[in-house]
C-alpha cells in the first residue's frame, strides 16, 4: 500500500474549437515540448494523451 507513484507528469493545454456530432474538436498542446496536435473527437483526444505517457505498449 505504500508504493510510490513513479509516473512522469506532463502538462497539456486543451483548446476546444468546436462541438459537433456530440463530441469535441480542437488542439492539444504538450507544454513540455510545445508540440501541437489536432484532434477530431474526445476519444481521439484521450488516445493522444495516453500515447504520450510511458507504459506498457500492449494495452
Amino acid at each position: 500500500m505504500d508504493e510510490k507513484n513513479n509516473c512522469e507528469k506532463a502538462t497539456f493545454i486543451v483548446d476546444i474549437k468546436n462541438r459537433e456530432n456530440h463530441s469535441w474538436q480542437g488542439t492539444l498542446t504538450w507544454v513540455d515540448t510545445n508540440k501541437e496536435i489536432c484532434f477530431r473527437s474526445a476519444l481521439e483526444l484521450i488516445k493522444i494523451i495516453d500515447s504520450t505517457m510511458p507504459g506498457d505498449e500492449n494495452d
